[in-house]
C-alpha cells in the first residue's frame, strides 16, 4: 500500500509540475506517462488490499505493475522533459504492465472464491 500511495502522490505532483512548472518539450508523451502512472497506482492500491489472500498470481501482478509503471512512465517522463533516450525502457515496462494484467486475470480464473 505504501508503494501505491507514493506512486499516486507522485503522479499528481508530476501532473501539476508538467502543467505549471517544468519545461516539458513533448506534452502528449508527458500526459501519456502520467495517465498510465496514475491508473496503475490505483490498481496497486487495490492489489495491496487483495494480496492478503496470498496468491502467487496476485504477488506477480503487484510486482509487475510496480516495476512496469516505474519503467514505462519513468522513461516517458524523462523523454518528454529532456529528450533523454530512455524510451528503450518503455517497451520493457509495457511488457511488465501486460504481465501484471495477465497475472491478475490468472488469479481470477484460478481462484475458487473469485467472482470473475
Amino acid at each position: 500500500m505504501l508503494a501505491a500511495s507514493l506512486l499516486g502522490a507522485a503522479a499528481v505532483v508530476l501532473g501539476a509540475a508538467g502543467s505549471h512548472a517544468l519545461p516539458v518539450s513533448d506534452e502528449s508523451r508527458w500526459w501519456l506517462a502520467n495517465g498510465y502512472h496514475l491508473a496503475h497506482a490505483v490498481v496497486l492500491a487495490i492489489l495491496a488490499v487483495s494480496v492478503r489472500r496470498s496468491s502467487v498470481w496476485l504477488m506477480l501482478s503487484l510486482c509487475s505493475f510496480l516495476a512496469g509503471t516505474l519503467l514505462f512512465s519513468g522513461s516517458l517522463y524523462l523523454l518528454a522533459l529532456e529528450k533523454i533516450a530512455t524510451a528503450s525502457a518503455a517497451p520493457f515496462g509495457g511488457i511488465l504492465l501486460i504481465t501484471g494484467w495477465l497475472s491478475l486475470g490468472l488469479h481470477g480464473a484460478l481462484s475458487k472464491d473469485s467472482s470473475g
